[in-house]
């Protein structure tokens, strides 16, 4: 059964439109120069309510270690995602700041990209593909894809999610192409920037379930 993440949460009936819908994942955002970024104490307000309700994915850019043990300690998040140029030895470091492991975000756009994955694959949980920022971009976020045919049929040692431009409308197309079992969304379902749509979140997660 496929599952499917909701990043960039911010607010409480996205949340829960999230659970409603059956997403698996809820993603909190902690990066000041996101639009969805969240302080500590929205992070610990939303972690409350989506508690034994969805598994809560803390999305951070290279935080450091002072910075995870407040986060984790506001919000106990269940997985940590790191989206941003992370080490796999710095990966490895932040495992221990989530309950139950890390998701790293590999920028991806051809094939020649495929083997920098290996070395993230012995220290994460789980991996992500996403189209590779450009100048003055966010890390994510961005309303952009790759071609989803460079990852189908690779074999990697970890679950992983496809993300990067993902809609309502072609998540079901994205996921015949790659093969993803696990596909993550944001600006697909937001109206501007930052402000996402209950609608669009529940049309998203009903595609998936097809």
């Amino acid at each position: 059964m496929p599952d499917a993440k909701i990043c960039g949460i911010t607010s409480p009936d996205i949340l829960d439109a999230a659970i409603d819908g059956g997403a698996r994942f809820a993603g909190f955002v902690s990066f000041p120069k996101s639009p969805r970024h969240l302080e500590l104490d929205k992070l610990e307000a939303l972690a409350r309510q989506a508690y034994g309700r969805i598994e809560t994915v803390l999305v951070t850019v290279s935080a450091d270690d002072v910075y995870l043990a407040a986060a984790a300690s506001a919000m106990q998040p269940d997985w940590i995602q790191c989206h941003g140029g992370e080490s796999p030895r710095r990966v490895a470091e932040v495992r221990r700041f989530a309950r139950r492991g890390v998701i790293k975000a590999i920028g991806m756009s051809r094939q020649e990209d495929l083997p920098t994955v290996s070395p993230y694959e012995q220290v994460a949980d789980m991996l992500l593909f996403d189209a590779p920022a450009q100048a003055q971009e966010m890390p994510g976020g961005n309303a952009r894809s790759f071609d989803w045919g460079v990852v189908k049929g690779w074999r990697f040692n970890r679950p992983w999610f496809l993300a990067g431009g993902l809609t309502p409308e072609n998540v079901r197309e994205a996921m015949r192409i790659s093969g993803a079992d696990l596909v993550d969304v944001s600006s697909g379902v937001e109206t501007a920037p930052g402000l996402k749509d209950p609608a669009l979140v529940a049309q998203f997660l009903a595609a998936v379930e097809v």
